[in-house]
């Protein structure tokens, strides 16, 4: 009887303990699109940094040219720097790269950065290789958690 009781009490602070833990919670609209970059004539391999800021236009349809960096941005509270990270799967319809290797997806894992007030997961075009026409369909997870998703069309 007492080894039930101690059980009872174990899964009772275990629940307890599991709601005392904050998820990350996606606040507001999630940006998705096309991140506004300067014109420019773009060689393969080259890549501009831009500010964090920068402008998200709304569109699923996206120009399958070097250069063209696109995806979603949003923003998330709860966060703590030693939480779970988060996980960014971009599936893609192909990337063959020079080694020939076909990569359907990448997987990035990002840990948490209270400090930010948005999270951004993008994809630039830098290489030719990586223009591949088709369905690209990004995730945004923690853990199994799913935060966030959109599908876009490269055309």
């Amino acid at each position: 009887m007492q080894l039930f009781r101690m059980a009872g009490v174990l899964a009772a602070l275990g629940l307890a303990s599991g709601l005392a833990v904050a998820e990350v919670r996606v606040e507001g609209p999630v940006e998705y699109g096309v991140f506004a970059t300067p014109l420019r004539d773009v060689q393969p391999g080259e890549r501009v940094l831009l500010r964090s800021n920068q402008q998200v236009h709304t569109t699923t349809t996206i120009p399958a040219r070097l250069g063209t960096k696109f995806g979603l941005r949003l923003t998330l509270s709860d966060k703590r720097v030693d939480d779970t990270p988060l996980t960014l799967l971009y599936l893609t319809p192909g990337v063959v790269t020079p080694d020939g290797q076909r990569h359907d997806r990448f997987e990035v894992v990002q840990k948490l950065a209270p400090g930010a007030l948005q999270d951004v997961m993008a994809f630039e075009f830098t290489e030719h290789h990586e223009v591949v026409p088709g369905e690209w369909h990004f995730l945004v997870f923690q853990g199994d958690r799913k935060l966030a998703e959109q599908r876009f069309d490269v055309r």
